[in-house]
């Protein structure tokens, strides 16, 4: 073998050993896109477990808003399916837009349920509702920690994804980026719940 031969197999030796490192890379990534979703699937199971006994000791108390209870439920049921479409594959394409917004309508209808709790301070006075709505509140911080966490892992993998060279075995193994988790999709769904007295 001339000197010629032994640097080609040296520089291929070299492209291969890179090549690998890469892959290696973007996979041990994208699991961590995966375990990031885990943490906030884990997260909306206890909201979701913990919706429908909040929305049952207000309704001793709400009978006549039926409507607000039920639309809750409602959100709930929607987005605990969006949650169980996710957990299936949440490194498919468009599975996280469908979550997010089936959270977020069951956020804003959680927002309305609390505005009608504070028109009744019998029901904001019961122990079961204060306890409720504590443990639904750490919920939430913990839900929004667990999405900074996700979206962390996701950029950090999009990042690798399409940065070059890596961007050539991304293409090559076929690694899609991934979607980021988004509060808000519009400016409407950003104003507070208004209450008034």
């Amino acid at each position: 073998m001339g000197v010629l031969q032994w640097v080609l197999l040296l520089v291929a030796l070299v492209v291969f050993f890179w090549a690998v490192g890469a892959y290696n890379r973007l996979v041990r990534l994208r699991n961590g896109i995966a375990n990031a979703f885990a943490q906030i699937d884990v997260q909306l199971k206890r909201r979701h477990d913990l919706i429908p006994n909040l929305v049952e000791v207000a309704r001793k108390y709400l009978e006549h808003e039926a409507q607000t209870l039920e639309a809750v439920i409602a959100a709930r049921n929607q987005a605990r399916s969006a949650e169980q479409a996710a957990a299936s594959a949440p490194l498919a394409p468009g599975v996280m837009g469908t979550l997010s917004g089936a959270e977020q309508l069951l956020g804003g209808a959680l927002g309305r349920l609390m505005a009608v709790v504070e028109n009744y301070p019998e029901l904001k006075a019961d122990q079961n509702m204060r306890e409720l709505s504590e443990e639904l509140a750490s919920t939430e911080n913990r839900i929004g920690f667990a999405r900074q966490a996700y979206n962390d892992q996701a950029n950090d993998f999009n990042d690798a994804a399409q940065q070059f060279p890596t961007l050539i075995v991304a293409r090559l193994f076929n690694f899609q980026p991934q979607a980021m988790l988004e509060a808000t999709t519009s400016e409407a769904e950003r104003e507070p719940v208004k209450v008034r007295f």
